[in-house]
């Protein structure tokens, strides 16, 4: 069985006020005709199919679109709501849906929806878990000690029971310790979200969604697939893909990349206003991606977002690197250190490289040796 995962769609999503649709219509046909081309039986979408829970119009049309041409195709998709997404919007007209193959998950009230497909080798196994938050757990389970990201994942997928001697594939949308992030993530401060790929054990394979940026956590069949698209220019740098799963006997998991080529990318240029205005310099290349250029200028050029809009007319961020740049960020940070005290500067220095806050106790602890030392001085 062959198999197509995405995630975070993000529909609906402006970057630096540019509208993304036309960028977005561009690639869902790109993954359409990769889809026929990979003879895909399924589609996984891993959540955040919209960028806001009350999408626009517009989004709502393309994903209908999208998902009428997989369902014309006879090609089954299950799809979860994400952080982003509304889950009851979402799954409107779910039951409904089924009818066509196409299975949305609903609003989470205890129960992981799972349906399942066969192939020559015998039946695998879809269970679709919905973006969860510690509230909506303890709500379906009063009973439940349910106090951080992990405990509500780990105790949801303890009561959904798993055919071990069956190919099982789970799609979620989380943040699992481990993962590279980028600008355009929602990720709780401290690591709050965080959870261990070793709630996953139990199944063949992972279909997460969440971060954008491709990769495997732990063991290769746990992956994020990434956005189809960038949305920060932290990823300038970084290839798009779709990611194709082979399943095959149990036990048997074969994975490709499949790459992604936008409609416009985001790049970044640097150098002065002469350099990036010259013609020898810009003639013949693809002038029309969305760019964040920085100008090495010492002075500020008249008038340059209008100018260099002529050249370049998908500049999206515009900043300087200079000498006086430079010495304003080192006074910024500077005056940021000196409004803080130790305790607080020790508690940030502590997140980083704990990636989780200091409990109270903690800090309570740091704050009686802080003054110890302090008096000893005196």
């Amino acid at each position: 069985m062959r198999l197509m995962h995405l995630s975070d769609l993000h529909l609906g999503k402006r970057v630096y006020e540019f509208s993304m649709y036309e960028d977005q219509k561009y690639i869902l046909k790109q993954i359409l005709k990769i889809a026929g081309e990979q003879k895909a039986d399924a589609v996984l979408i891993s959540g955040d199919v919209y960028d806001k829970p009350i999408p626009p119009a517009e989004a709502v049309q393309l994903f209908d679109d999208f998902l009428t041409a997989l369902s014309d195709r006879k090609v089954p998709v299950y799809v979860i709501s994400g952080n982003h997404d509304s889950a009851e919007r979402l799954s409107f007209g779910a039951r409904l849906m089924t009818q066509s193959s196409v299975f949305m998950s609903v609003a989470f009230h205890g129960t992981v929806q799972k349906y399942s497909q066969q192939d020559e080798y015998g039946t695998v196994n879809f269970y679709l878990l919905p973006f969860l938050k510690p509230t909506i757990v303890r709500q379906a389970y009063p009973e439940a000690e349910i106090g951080s990201y992990q405990e509500a994942v780990q105790y949801v997928l303890a009561q959904t029971p798993v055919d071990k001697s069956q190919r099982s594939v789970l799609l979620a949308h989380q943040f699992v310790t481990g993962a590279k992030t980028s600008e355009s993530e929602e990720i709780l401060v401290g690591g709050l979200d965080n959870m261990d790929a070793s709630l996953f054990d139990d199944f063949d394979y992972v279909a997460l969604g969440h971060i954008h940026t491709p990769q495997k956590i732990g063991r290769e069949t746990v992956r994020y697939c990434g956005t189809p698209l960038k949305y920060s220019f932290s990823e300038a740098k970084r290839d798009k893909s779709v990611t194709m799963v082979e399943l095959r006997e149990k036990g048997s998991v074969q994975l490709q990349e499949i790459p992604l080529h936008p409609l416009h990318d985001l790049r970044e240029l640097k150098g002065s206003y002469e350099d990036l205005t010259a013609r020898k310099n810009y003639a013949g290349t693809k002038t029309d991606d969305y760019l964040h250029i920085t100008l090495t200028d010492e002075e500020d050029i008249p008038d340059v977002m209008d100018r260099l809009h002529t050249i370049y007319p998908g500049i999206m961020k515009l900043d300087y690197d200079n000498l006086r740049t430079r010495t304003m960020n080192r006074i910024d940070a500077a005056e940021q250190v000196q409004d803080k005290t130790p305790a607080e500067l020790f508690a940030e220095f502590y997140e980083l490289q704990n990636n989780q806050p200091m409990s109270a106790q903690q800090q309570e602890h740091v704050q009686k040796l802080i003054d110890e030392i302090w008096g000893q001085g005196e």
